[in-house]
């Protein structure tokens, strides 16, 4: 078990209130991998020996492997603040650094649609910049890839529509600028989705152990206490090989892959209260078998710790293990009539589908006595 203190990298440091509610908590269904030591003991052994600090970090894996929450624990290892960006497609460099946005008066604001003037005010009251896109995604529920385009699209408004006014501008970091600036844990999620070569060398040039960033009002330097943390799946659509400039920043990487079968039954008992170990190894042997077969035949999507969580727990709650097996897991890795078939024959001929059947019989009785 890992005490809370133990890795510290810089006890001295005192956080704010609201940096001390950014600092992860571990839940008590937690359990502490091999990656989540081994990193944190690499970290802590070189984080004061210059140019052999460990900083920043790739966690390589298919969906549900556990990246982000390994992300959140070296948070709560280390004292750090946790924050993330979830990279894009379009994403260009202000979402990198921030923007300079016009401040419009209440009166301009005032004759805007309710969407807009939502959207400004989300904007005019959060500290940074936050990703301009994430903010409309939450205020009109919209999709990144809409987002980009729903803000251009207002900037040109707001520029346009001045009535003759002066326009006034400020500076919006973004959440990088700031996890960089003040010495946060940042995740940055999918960064081998982005297209603009220009936003990448952006992100290179600030991922140097010495780096800095240009502001429109200010360089920065990187906090010492900065460390990026980049979580990559390999099997998402839209993804690409990782940038050999931003993976050569890296000093660790791990592989993320499923755990080992006792650990992932450990790791369901835990969450979902679940207790049948039987049945839960009949389950974690139909996702192991389920996550190899698509791999094996290129099928994108992914059987992960998620799915296992989510069908232990419908099993748990009375559901038919067998139907449940569609809805919670197979449905999620794909829904090609064909691709189920190999999924489906792969179960059948390791008689797993024979297995499922025997131990709900048996769990159904035990629950009626």
């Amino acid at each position: 078990m890992i005490e809370y203190g133990e890795y510290h990298l810089s006890p001295d440091r005192q956080l704010t209130d609201a940096e001390k509610k950014l600092v992860w908590k571990k839940p008590s269904t937690h359990r502490v991998s091999e990656a989540e030591r081994r990193i944190s003991n690499e970290i802590k052994r070189n984080w004061n020996r210059g140019e052999m600090k460990i900083a920043n970090i790739l966690l390589e894996g298919d969906a549900g492997s556990g990246k982000t929450q390994l992300a959140k624990a070296l948070s709560a290892n280390f004292g750090l603040p946790y924050t993330k960006v979830t990279c894009f497609a379009d994403m260009d460099k202000s979402d990198i650094i921030g923007a300079i946005l016009p401040v419009i008066s209440s009166e301009r604001l005032a004759k805007m649609e309710a969407a807009e003037q939502a959207v400004w005010k989300a904007i005019y009251e959060s500290d940074g910049f936050q990703s301009i896109t994430e903010i409309l995604m939450d205020v009109l529920g919209i999709t990144q890839d809409e987002a980009a385009i729903k803000m251009k699209q207002l900037l040109k408004r707001a520029a346009e529509n001045t009535d003759g006014e002066a326009v006034e501008y400020r500076f919006y970091p973004s959440e990088i600028v700031r996890a960089y600036q003040k010495g946060y844990l940042l995740e940055i999620q999918e960064p081998n989705v982005i297209r603009d070569a220009a936003v990448l060398l952006a992100l290179n040039s600030a991922l140097e152990l010495d780096g800095s960033i240009n502001l429109p009002t200010e360089i920065i330097h990187r906090h010492p206490d900065f460390i990026a943390v980049i979580t990559t799946n390999r099997s998402y659509a839209g993804t690409r090989p990782l940038n050999e400039a931003l993976r050569d920043r890296v000093q660790h990487t791990e592989k993320m892959d499923l755990p080992t079968k006792p650990i992932m039954i450990e790791r369901v008992m835990a969450k979902t209260g679940f207790q049948d170990e039987k049945v839960l190894g009949i389950l974690a042997d139909i996702i192991l078998m389920l996550d190899n077969t698509a791999r094996a035949n290129a099928i994108k999507g992914v059987a992960g710790m998620r799915s296992f969580f989510y069908w232990a727990d419908a099993i748990a709650a009375g559901a038919s293990a067998i139907e449940s097996l569609y809805h919670k897991v197979i449905y999620k890795i794909t829904t090609d009539s064909e691709e189920i078939k190999l999924l489906e024959e792969a179960l059948e001929n390791h008689g797993l589908f024979a297995s499922l059947e025997e131990a709900t019989v048996e769990l159904k009785k035990k629950t009626k006595i």
